[in-house]
C-alpha cells in the first residue's frame, strides 16, 4: 500500500512497508541527547548502546535545519523523513505525529526530534523494554530505553543543563552528559557503541563546504565512553593546531605556541600536536625546545623520521647535529 501526502514545498511518496521492517525491537536499547548550542546554533546527538555501531542508524543531523534520535526499533526513516518535514515548515511535533500516523510498528520505537530553533517532541512507544522513556526541553530532548532507570535520563538532563555556561563546546557538552548518563547506571544490558555527531548551522562560513564539526563513532569497544572521548581530544586537538598555525603565521606567534601547547595537552598521543609546536617554537626562536618535541613526535610515529626531514618548516634546522641524531642520519 502506498500513499502520497502534499507537504508545502514537498512531495513525498513513501512506502508504508519501509516502516515494517522485522527489527529485534531490544537491538538498539539505547541513551541518547539530542542539544542545540543557543549561541552558536550548533546541533548534535550523543548515544550510547549495547548494541553494535549504533551512530549508523540512530542519527541523523543536518546544520539549520535539526537533529533526530531514533532508537528501539530504530528506522532510518525517521532521520531522512524528519529532516524534509522540518525544512518543509513542519515543527518538531507536527512532524513526529505526521510520521507516527503513517507507522504501524510505532508502538515499537522512540523517537525524538529537535529542530534549529531548539524546540523538540519526543515519543515513546510501549514495546520498548523498561525503563524507558523521554523529555524534551529548550535546547534538548533526553531519551532511552533498557536502561536501570529513570536516573538515567536524569543525569543527561542535569548534566546538560549545568553545562550552559561553562564555555565548554556542544560536543563537550554531549559527551558529558553521556558520562553522567552511564555513571547513573545507563544501558541495564551493558556497553558496546557509541557516537557523537555536532553539525553547524549549514553555510555559515563558505570557507567550509560540509555541516559537521565533529563527526565520531566507536563501533565496539568494552568501553566506548573512553575512547570517544580519546576521540573527540583528538579532534579538539587537530582544532587547536590549525588555530595556532593560523596565529603564528600571522605574526603572533605567543598566540600560537600557547595555543599549540593546548594542542599537546588536550591529546598528548598526537604526534601531529608535537609537529605543529615544534615547528612554531622555532619560530619562537626555542630551537632547544623544538628539538625536544621533534623527539617525541618521532617517539610516538616512527614515520615522522622518514618525513619531518622533508618539511620546509624544519629547514634551518637539518643540518643541526642534534637533528641528525633524532633522525638518524
Amino acid at each position: 500500500m502506498k500513499r502520497i501526502w502534499l507537504v508545502p514545498g514537498l512531495v513525498l511518496l513513501w512506502t508504508l512497508s519501509a516502516f515494517a521492517q522485522d527489527y529485534d525491537p531490544n537491538w538498539l536499547g539505547t541513551f541518547s541527547i539530542i542539544a542545540r548550542d543557543a549561541k552558536t546554533g550548533e546541533l548534535g546527538e550523543g548515544v550510547q548502546s549495547k548494541a553494535f555501531a549504533p551512530g549508523n542508524r540512530a542519527v541523523h543531523v543536518k546544520g539549520g535545519v535539526g537533529v533526530i534520535a531514533h532508537q528501539a526499533s530504530a528506522n532510518p526513516m525517521y532521520g531522512e523523513l524528519g529532516l524534509q518535514l522540518l525544512e518543509s515548515g513542519m515543527t518538531p511535533q507536527q512532524a513526529l505525529d505526521f510520521m507516527l500516523r503513517a507507522d504501524a510498528g510505532r508502538e515499537s520505537r522512540q523517537v525524538s526530534i529537535l529542530d534549529n530553533q531548539g524546540r523538540g517532541a519526543t515519543f515513546t512507544g510501549t514495546q520498548p523494554n523498561d525503563w524507558k522513556g523521554g523529555r524534551c526541553g529548550p535546547n534538548y530532548c533526553v531519551q532511552a530505553n533498557i536502561m536501570v532507570g529513570p536516573q538515567v535520563v536524569d543525569a543527561l538532563e542535569k548534566s546538560f543543563l549545568g553545562s550552559e555556561n561553562s564555555g565548554k563546546t556542544l560536543a563537550e557538552r554531549l559527551m558529558d552528559a553521556l558520562d553522567a548518563g552511564q555513571a547513573a547506571g545507563g544501558d541495564a544490558r551493558g556497553v558496546q557503541g557509541a557516537a557523537l555527531v555536532v553539525a553547524r548551522p549549514a553555510y555559515q562560513d563558505p570557507n567550509v563546504w560540509n555541516d559537521r564539526v565533529v563527526d565520531l563513532r566507536v563501533d565496539d569497544s568494552k568501553n566506548p565512553f573512553a575512547e570517544l572521548r580519546r576521540l573527540l581530544n583528538m579532534t579538539i586537538s587537530a582544532t587547536l593546531i590549525t588555530q595556532a598555525n593560523q596565529k603564528a603565521n600571522n605574526g603572533d606567534v605567543p598566540g600560537g605556541l600557547k595555543l599549540a601547547q593546548d594542542a599537546v595537552a588536550k591529546s598528548p598521543e598526537n604526534d601531529n600536536a608535537y609537529v605543529a609546536l615544534a615547528s612554531i617554537q622555532l619560530k619562537a626562536n626555542q630551537k632547544a625546545q623544538a628539538l625536544t618535541t621533534l623527539k617525541k613526535a618521532v617517539e610516538l610515529n616512527p614515520a615522522n623520521k622518514r618525513q619531518l626531514p622533508k618539511n620546509n618548516n624544519f629547514k634551518g634546522i637539518v643540518d643541526d647535529p642534534e637533528f641528525k641524531k633524532i633522525f638518524g642520519y
